[in-house]
């Protein structure tokens, strides 16, 4: 997968949920997380004294980027002590990343109509404290307590005000002239308190269509208010006005974002109070509004204080959101000088940051917490431990040179227990050249430090220091010494369809053949079906798999023959409707496929032997996949298994794999450390099903039969999903861990070169070369962004003791 806004992958180092939720005394969640529709906003004032609008109103809103259809869906009200619940029933549909307005009940006053609503009830709303369900039937909530947030179909729930009919924490109580409103992304934490924040009211409707009862303060009255930046930021993560509006803050703008669904600006006090736990920078989120403001313009923001939370686990920004009104005084004044960055040794405490005092003496994420919104400054050359991603601008460099370097100068993750805290993300506002690990970034990046979307900070560059390349060549295979040597390699080829560009295919191609001496067989993951990630039932992938060989045909390799099992559609995770599964490609001059009839998607591979005391044994189907059925691979690819003859009829069993993702992981800078690992729990359940297998396949064979596991695995070499499958070493060998340790990785993520992608062998197989080649990861210059990895099984080296040459080794070089 690459390092794109849509996919990338979070990595995180942690203990379970539950032990964490114990420790720091969390509130459990109420629900399953929404990812499409949620309640966006709540009114219940409509009508009454001093109110604007004349109705109360809910409102909803699709986080997705497909339109969602609500008929036969209904949204209920109930008091706040109430157990009888008021329907208004549904029909149509949200547009993606759209809104939908439900009217209810009018009051005698208000003076302003809401936007055509979508549906309308007769539902009068409290105007201080309430419950309302999204419910996915039109059935009265009957019976459910204080718990309705669990009941059957309830999709979201908002309990506000003196209720306890919420998620985890009620959101703030309402007033005539306050509503409720979803923060900052509208990300779905099934808390509350945490997710809305109480404000001017403000409804839409599907059709795009927005009234406001009018913005806070006077956008004609020049004069500051009393409330300053360090006074909304205060010394603590979340800020003690959280909820609050603030009007005529004032400041110098610093830097502004105009592009994107998350723009705004960022400005700083140019007087500093006395207290340096609190930061004098913040960010004005105006949506997809761009603000008409410049760096060096001196304002006065007025808006809601609002904590936005990026990702589930993540610390949060603080910020001043919708509705804003900005007041332009002066322009061309001078920014703020910038605070040089300077990492004390610690990376982070342990349990809750939020419910503990900023250090930012002791430890890095403290550091950054306190200087959140300020500008900020790299005033010493550092070293890019990334590649430069050219389309966003984002690199990240190491403050710290000597913390766990790489020999090819990246930063190699060696633990749970060691994050890297010298690295930092530059996300540049200007852009930024292609450059490669290992490059030098010269003093001079300046700007202010955000709190980014995928969680992390990153220092949004208003002036980036000269990067100079630092000459990191691409790796490549060395030719066999025998005839009889067989090579296997994995890669990961990044959603390859036959919808991609020509130049994407000859990009791996050339890989294939040049830098990979084309392996005799090759495991690819990631090979989506014919139209990619059209979701229209298309699950074969012959198209693509023949573009892809007639690339390496042109390329100067050889005429790939292969061998893959469709999935059942929409089953196997990854882009949705782009069906990814692994393939095996061989060359038929070098190795011949075993074919057994009878695998299908859904049909479990066994070891079967020759007779009942035979140490012969050979696969129910080839290829097969490995217990599909089982509860450990919903949502993700199952193992392909196929059996080959090489070197005068040498039989090799070759499991390609793919385990899921680290979707849902917290990230390193997670608010509660350490963070949590939620998506390690499937992967412990898929490695223990292939541990399985190859368990039986060498009892079955009196430990003769030669295997290879490899693929994607998503984990890294120390952790426990790893060490199942492996059998602690006792089943299989990872051969990453026969590497020196600052050369074990595959990947790069947040700044963190590390391992996803494994070959493993049985100890039938003695003698072999084993090597990662370095091609993409550490390159901006990508066909993916994973290394691919490759082992020889050396010929004559099932003898002890071994000869010199097979001995491990490696046929990896830098290309000449």
């Amino acid at each position: 997968m690459a390092h794109s806004r849509a996919r990338r992958r979070i990595v995180a180092a942690a203990l379970p949920l539950a032990v964490i939720t114990a420790m720091v005394g969390l509130p459990g969640t109420a629900n399953a997380l929404s990812t499409d529709v949620v309640i966006s906003g709540v009114y219940g004032g409509g009508g009454n004294n001093l109110a604007v609008f004349k109705n109360d109103y809910i409102e909803l809103a699709n986080l997705s980027d497909s339109p969602v259809s609500v008929a036969g869906w209904s949204v209920q009200y109930a008091s706040a002590a109430g157990a009888v619940f008021q329907m208004t029933n549904l029909t149509g549909s949200i547009p993606a990343h759209g809104k939908y307005l439900v009217q209810q009940a009018a009051g005698a006053g208000g003076t302003v109509a809401l936007p055509t609503p979508d549906a309308t009830g007769s539902v009068p709303m409290s105007a201080t404290s309430g419950v309302v369900a999204l419910v996915t039937a039109q059935i009265p909530l009957v019976g459910c307590g204080i718990t309705c947030s669990t009941a059957p179909n309830v999709k979201d729930l908002v309990g506000y005000g003196a209720t306890a009919n919420v998620e985890t924490l009620a959101a703030p109580g309402l007033t005539n002239t306050t509503a409720d409103a979803r923060s900052g992304a509208m990300i779905d934490t099934d808390n509350n308190s945490v997710d809305f924040t109480s404000g001017v009211p403000k409804a839409t409707n599907s059709a795009g269509t927005t009234v406001s009862a009018g913005d806070p303060g006077d956008p004609g009255d020049p004069t500051p208010g009393t409330v300053r930046i360090h006074d909304i930021q205060g010394t603590g993560r979340i800020s003690p006005i959280v909820g609050t509006s603030v009007t005529n803050v004032p400041g110098i703008v610093t830097a502004v974002r105009t592009t994107g669904s998350a723009r705004g600006y960022w400005f700083q006090d140019p007087t500093a109070d006395a207290d340096p736990l609190s930061s004098e920078g913040i960010f004005v989120f105006t949506g997809t509004t761009t603000p008409a403001v410049v760096a060096g313009d001196s304002v006065l923001a007025t808006g809601r204080v609002t904590e936005f939370r990026p990702a589930t686990g993540a610390q949060s920004l603080t910020e001043i959101g919708g509705p804003v009104n900005t007041i332009k005084l002066t322009s061309g004044n001078p920014l703020p000088a910038p605070v040089p960055v300077v990492f004390p040794d610690a990376y982070t405490k342990t349990g809750s940051l939020e419910a503990q005092p900023l250090e930012p003496n002791s430890y890095v994420l403290d550091w950054l917490e306190t200087h959140e919104g300020m500008r900020i400054s790299i005033d010493q050359a550092t070293r890019l431990v990334s590649p430069v991603n050219t389309q966003f601008g984002e690199l990240w460099v190491t403050l710290k040179p000597g913390q766990n370097p790489t020999p090819r100068g990246g930063t190699i993750y060696k633990s749970y227990d060691d994050q890297n805290g010298g690295r930092l993300m530059i996300a540049s506002l200007i852009g930024a050249p292609a450059a490669n690990v290992g490059s030098t970034l010269a003093a001079g990046t300046a700007g202010p430090l955000d709190y980014q979307s995928f969680g992390g900070y990153a220092l949004m560059a208003t002036q980036l220091g000269t990067i100079t390349e630092g000459g990191l060549k691409k790796q490549m295979v060395l030719p066999p010494k025998k005839a009889g040597d067989l090579s296997v390699a994995t890669y990961n080829v990044e959603n390859l369809a036959a919808t991609n560009p020509d130049s994407k295919f000859a990009k791996l191609a050339q890989a294939v053949v040049s830098n990979l001496g084309s392996p005799d067989i090759l495991a690819l993951e990631e090979i989506q079906d014919n139209n990619g990630a059209t979701d229209n039932g298309v699950v074969a992938a012959d198209q693509t798999i023949a573009k892809f060989i007639a690339a390496i045909q042109a390329a100067g390799g050889p005429t790939y023959d292969w061998r893959s099992i469709n999935p059942n559609n929409d089953t196997d995770g990854g882009e949705p409707g782009g069906n990814i599964r692994q393939v095996f490609l061989f060359n038929p001059a070098r190795t011949t496929f075993v074919d057994r009839p009878g695998g299908d998607a859904n049909t479990a591979v066994q070891v079967v032997r020759a007779r009942p005391t035979s140490n012969q044994v050979s696969l129910s189907v080839s290829p097969g996949r490995i217990d599909p059925t089982s509860d450990a691979w919903p949502s993700s690819r199952k193992p392909l298994v196929g059996e080959f003859l090489y070197d005068g009829n040498k039989q090799l069993f070759v499991v390609a794999n793919h385990f899921n993702s680290k979707g849902g992981d917290y990230p390193l800078s997670a608010a509660v450390q350490p963070p949590v690992r939620s998506s390690e729990v499937q992967r412990q359940k898929q490695a223990a099903e292939v541990n399985e297998f190859i368990s039986d396949l060498n009892t079955k064979s009196a430990g003769r039969a030669r295997a290879i596991v490899l693929g994607d695995l998503n984990d890294y070499q120390f952790s426990p999903a790893v060490q199942t499958l492996t059998g602690n070493g006792t089943v299989l060998k990872t051969l990453i861990d026969t590497l020196p340790a600052d050369q074990r990785y595959s990947y790069i993520f947040d700044g963190n070169s590390q391992v996803l992608d494994h070959i493993a062998v049985s100890p039938a197989i003695k003698g072999y070369s084993y090597g990662v080649v370095h091609i993409n990861a550490e390159f901006s210059d990508q066909a993916s962004d994973h290394d691919p990895q490759i082992v020889r099984i050396l010929t004559g080296c099932d003898v002890d003791p071994l000869p010199t040459r097979c001995l491990p080794g490696s046929p990896v070089v830098d290309v000449p």
